[in-house]
């Protein structure tokens, strides 16, 4: 795909919120105008939106495990588990499905609803596959939700995660199409495209988000937000990531984003994608409270929940705790509809 192109598979979701105004498909150029608002104008129409959906104070608490570590093939430069990075980290087999229990376990005593596996791979082999759902109906029998994210699925592939039970799938665009190839070489744009293509055709619902701070202009940060908002229908699930800086990585000298331009990121991603949960991911650690607590008043409703995610730090469980109680948050499963109409926990 040429940069700036749009796949043909992808339909165009149009905006339902009253106050954004939207006629059509989001245009970039629409976007930026949403993040060039006046931050506290943003952030009150932002939660607008998100009490028009959403109920009040309600925080999914996710959880994510490295089942399968380092060795990844791709080139993606802020990623520590690429096999031509030197960041320390070891090339690991596939977790047992006893030690994912665990860990499951684990994160569902302390409150988590959602579970979600990663992978460093570029794209499973179908005996990895195998493996995986094998995880994935573990995870399930504990009652929780599965999310997985493995790399590039064929479209058998993905139904057969589907018919394990994955209730997710999770495939980041990272960045806008413009700025992709600065970011990694290995696989292409549509590549991404058509992997969230398979996931949606298998009826999995679809966790689907970005990084920011990757040394991106303002103007690929609204295009990023486009691509996900024109989605059709766009993501259940929304990750917004600020980029960790691991050194060995080509990013590691990246100049860090401004938080409240990262709270005006979450704000649009609320108001163009008003059902989706909006999640806090990476790089939540070095926000600090206040502007965690700003990302929920601009219409965050979930975070990663636990002291790591793949390879690097999060904020342990205790700190999230007391930071929602300060906030008077509830990390609660509550029932919801999703974009196809159906009643779920989430």
């Amino acid at each position: 795909m040429n940069p700036g192109t749009t796949s043909q598979t992808v339909h165009i979701h149009r905006p339902s919120s009253p106050l954004a105004r939207q006629a059509g498909p989001w245009s970039v150029e629409a976007i930026q105008q949403l993040l060039d608002k006046p931050l506290l104008d943003l952030v009150f129409e932002a939660q607008t939106v998100h009490r028009q959906h959403w109920p009040a104070g309600d925080i999914e608490l996710a959880t994510l495990l490295s089942v399968k570590t380092g060795g990844c093939p791709e080139n993606c430069g802020y990623c520590p588990q690429a096999a031509e990075f030197d960041t320390g980290v070891k090339a690991e087999k596939l977790m047992e499905v006893e030690e994912v229990v665990r860990a499951a376990q684990a994160a569902k005593d302390a409150g988590a609803t959602r579970f979600c596996m990663g992978a460093a791979w570029r794209a499973p082999k179908d005996r990895d596959i195998e493996k995986v759902s094998a995880l994935i109906g573990a995870v399930k029998g504990l009652g929780l939700q599965t999310c997985a994210t493995l790399g590039m699925l064929e479209s058998h592939q993905a139904q057969a995660l589907k018919d394990a039970g994955l209730d997710y799938y999770n495939h980041n665009l990272d960045t806008a199409p413009e700025y992709y190839t600065d970011v990694v070489s290995t696989r292409a744009y549509q590549d991404r495209l058509d992997t969230l293509q398979n996931v949606r055709n298998a009826g999995i619902s679809v966790c689907c988000g970005g990084i920011v701070g990757m040394g991106e202009a303002p103007v690929h940060r609204a295009g990023l937000i486009a691509q996900l908002a024109n989605l059709q229908p766009y993501p259940e699930s929304v990750p917004i990531n600020s980029l960790v800086r691991v050194p060995g990585t080509p990013l590691a000298d990246s100049e860090p984003i401004d938080p409240f331009d990262f709270v005006r990121v979450i704000a649009v991603a609320r108001i163009t994608m008003p059902k989706a949960r909006v999640r806090l991911s990476a790089g939540r650690q070095q926000l600090g409270e206040a502007v965690q607590a700003l990302c929920f008043m601009a219409g965050a409703n979930s975070i990663f929940y636990g002291d790591k995610l793949l390879v690097t730090g999060n904020p342990d469980v205790d700190a999230d705790v007391q930071l929602l109680a300060k906030l008077g948050l509830n990390g609660r499963r509550t029932t919801t509809t999703t974009l196809d109409g159906h009643s779920h926990s989430a």
